[in-house]
C-alpha cells in the first residue's frame, strides 16, 4: 500500500519532463485532476499495465492528465515508451535520490495516485488491480465529460490482481 493514502494532500514537485520542459504538479492540478503513474522500465507489471493506461489517455485526451513518473533516465525512458507506446506525457524522477517517489511513500511499481484539483490524493493504487484501472478509467470519462470507453476489449483475459 502506498504511504500517501486517501484524504492526503499530494506533495507538490516540479520535474523534468522527456523533452526537458520543467512539469509542475501545482500548476497541472490548477487546470484539473491529475493521474500520476510511478513506474520502473523493468518492472514487468509497469510493461503490463502502461499499455491499458495508455488506452484510457487516447480516450479521453491530454483532459485526463495522466503523467507518468519515471524512474529510469532518459534513454531507458525513451525505449520503454517507443516499446509500450505510450504517448502521454513522463517525467524523470532523479534516479540517484527519487525525491519525488520518496515523498509520493512508494514501495513498489506501478504506483498510482488520483490527485484532485484541490490536491488531495482520492485514490491510490500501488501494483496491478484490474477494477483500479477500471474506476481510473471512470473518473477520467467524468473529469472529461466524454463517454464512458471500456479499457478492456471482450476478447482479452485480464486478470483481476497480477503479482509482480
Amino acid at each position: 500500500m502506498p504511504a500517501l493514502t486517501v484524504g492526503t494532500t499530494a506533495p507538490d514537485f516540479t520535474l523534468p519532463d522527456m523533452d526537458g520542459k520543467q512539469f509542475s504538479l501545482r500548476q497541472a492540478i490548477a487546470r484539473g485532476p491529475v493521474v500520476l503513474v510511478f513506474f520502473k522500465v523493468s518492472c514487468p507489471v509497469c510493461q503490463f499495465a502502461f499499455p491499458f493506461i495508455e488506452r484510457i489517455y487516447k480516450a479521453h485526451g491530454a483532459g485526463a492528465n495522466i503523467v507518468g513518473v519515471s524512474q529510469n533516465d532518459r534513454a531507458e525512458t525513451a525505449a520503454f515508451m517507443k516499446e509500450y507506446g505510450v504517448t502521454f506525457p513522463v517525467l524523470l524522477d532523479d534516479t540517484t535520490k527519487y525525491p519525488v517517489s520518496n515523498a509520493y511513500g512508494l514501495t513498489n511499481v506501478p504506483t498510482i495516485f488520483w490527485i484532485a484539483g484541490n490536491g488531495a490524493v482520492e485514490m491510490s493504487s500501488a501494483g496491478w488491480m484490474r477494477k483500479d484501472i477500471e474506476e481510473i478509467n471512470l473518473r477520467a470519462a467524468q473529469a472529461t465529460d466524454a463517454t464512458l470507453m471500456p479499457v478492456f476489449q471482450r476478447n482479452e483475459s485480464i486478470p483481476e490482481f497480477r503479482a509482480g
